[in-house]
């Protein structure tokens, strides 16, 4: 365990945002449970899990694309050298353009929406009027959440790179909030469309719990000529010609990355191309399985990389190549810990979980089948996608957007071509098929986790692989032994509900692990039991 300022900064960070990301996925699960239960693995639904991959599409490529892999960087980087005024130039300019972009971009595809839906998205819907129409509607209301979420995710980076954590890691909560009230109080008289209009709610508050925090931040600016230039809200983008040397900066980061997150959003689209037109109700059990891994993923991976990156930043900023690869081997070291069981419980208690969380009004034990199935080989890169999250937000933090693109671009290439492989696959052994995509982004993005490992070793110098190693082989090993005691508990309770199958064997998975951790001696489980010993002797 090593105790540097800066890992002990990240762990606290990391503490702090994952606390409010497992309250973010807690409200997700109780919209999914809502949702599940008004509508079901229904075409409405899948009409509705089509229409917002759009407006994520466009939030993930222009905001998302900015933000995380080119302004934080930046604007950490400056700060470092308290360099606060052109910081805070830098991002009232990016908020003036991310604004005008999505905005022109969410009118464009709302007048050409039809298309969109019937070429791109989902053409099995087609054959379907109704449905067609309605997948229509509901990609316009949408669209309203994509400029929303836009500035919020702007805010989001300003605050983290203050080492304020808590606000934006509780937006998630909200937006899912909004959600719910779209389920509970608008569906009943709208339907789906409801539903939809709860999107645009839960992304305005998204963007308002954040405002008191920058405001804080802003106030103490109170000159003149340094206000002026702080207008976050103009609409005017005064440097669009490029005249900023750090706008520049971002703009010249920003492209691969757009690439990049076209790549990925790429193979979401292919699914829901192909989902389309497999079973009713392939696409919904594809989102709930994918929903369920990034719940568990982004309370172990997403809080240890969102805490990590201004800390990497500012190393980078500061030529601290040492304290970085060691910040990077235990964040690593830490997420293991965490993925492998997890990996492992969520393919092992796939069923009881979904049928516990889920099956209950008009989702039926169809609506189970075809969730759990999606659930087993998307857990199985669980692994792979939190390595992933960690490793991407280093070469960004080195202002190094390429490598990770390029390695991206060929591995979601890879991807689009697995998934029309694994499906015709699945379909031939007589499996359901839309399990062929999920293993696809499963194998995909194991790969491309181990390319940019590799990377990312040789342009740090290593990065203690030894010490990752003695985290990852007890972790592993203590994993088997949950696996084995899982089925067994599988076994023994073969007639009990859910309702008891699945919580009993999430506390006996835990129990056997950490156990298991104990007697292997990971010095991670040894100093927490030596805490807890303490805290209770007091």
């Amino acid at each position: 365990m090593t105790t540097s300022n800066a890992n002990q900064q990240i762990a606290r960070a990391a503490g702090t945002v994952m606390a409010a990301i497992v309250l973010g996925q807690v409200a997700g699960l109780a919209r999914g449970i809502l949702v599940a239960r008004a509508f079901g693995a229904s075409p409405e639904l899948d009409a509705f899990f089509a229409a917002n991959r759009v407006s994520e599409t466009l939030f993930l490529l222009v905001a998302g694309g900015a933000l995380g892999s080119a302004f934080i960087p930046t604007f950490t980087g400056l700060l470092a050298k308290d360099e606060k005024v052109a910081a805070w130039r830098l991002a009232s300019e990016i908020a003036n353009a991310v604004t005008l972009t999505l905005s022109l971009l969410a009118a464009l595809i709302a007048f050409f929406a039809p298309q969109v839906v019937r070429f791109a998205l989902a053409p099995g819907f087609s054959t379907n009027p109704e449905l067609f129409a309605l997948t229509v509607a509901l990609l316009r209301i949408q669209l309203i959440s994509a400029v929303l979420f836009g500035l919020g995710g702007l805010i989001v980076g300003i605050l983290n790179a203050h080492q304020i954590f808590l606000i934006p890691a509780l937006t998630p909560a909200l937006y899912q909030l909004g959600i719910i009230f779209g389920a509970v109080v608008l569906a009943p008289w709208m339907g789906i469309y409801g539903l939809a209009w709860g999107v645009a709610l839960g992304s305005a508050l998204y963007l308002l719990v954040q405002v008191p925090g920058l405001v804080k931040l802003i106030r103490p600016l109170t000159k003149p000529a340094d206000t002026a230039r702080l207008n976050l809200w103009a609409w005017v983008w005064e440097k669009l010609g490029g005249h900023d040397a750090n706008a520049r900066q971002v703009i010249l980061l920003m492209g691969p990355r757009l690439l990049g997150v076209a790549v990925v959003q790429l193979n979401f689209w292919v699914n829901a191309y192909l989902a389309s037109q497999m079973a009713e109700g392939s696409l919904t059990g594809l989102s709930y399985g994918f929903s369920l891994m990034i719940m568990a993923q982004a309370a172990i991976a997403q809080s240890v990389a969102i805490a990590a990156m201004p800390t990497f930043s500012a190393q980078h900023a500061l030529n601290q190549q040492a304290e970085m690869r060691s910040a990077l081997a235990s964040s690593l070291r830490g997420i293991l810990l965490m993925a492998i069981p997890a990996s492992v419980g969520l393919m092992i208690l796939r069923e009881p979980l979904v049928a516990f969380l889920f099956q209950r009004g008009k989702f039926d034990a169809q609506g189970v089948q075809l969730t759990a199935w999606a659930l087993l080989w998307y857990a199985a890169g669980m692994v792979g996608h939190s390595v992933m999250e960690i490793l991407t937000r280093a070469f960004y933090a080195q202002h190094d957007t390429k490598t990770p693109v390029l390695i991206g671009a060929v591995a979601m290439s890879l991807n689009v071509a697995l998934s029309v492989l694994f499906a015709k696959w699945f379909a031939a052994l007589g499996w359901m098929p839309h399990g062929g995509l999920a293993l696809a982004n499963s194998t995909a993005t194991a790969l491309e986790a181990a390319a940019l490992f590799i990377f990312m070793r040789k342009r740090l110098n290593g990065i203690e692989g030894k010490f990752i190693w003695r985290g990852a082989l007890p972790a592993s090993f203590a994993a088997v032994l949950m696996g084995g005691a899982l089925f067994a508990w599988l076994q023994i309770g073969r007639g009990l509900s859910a309702w008891l199958l699945a919580p009993l064997g999430v506390l006996l998975g835990g129990g056997v692990y950490g156990l298991g951790l104990l007697l292997l001696r990971a010095p991670e489980a040894t100093y927490l039991m030596n805490k807890l010993t303490r805290r209770l002797k007091r």
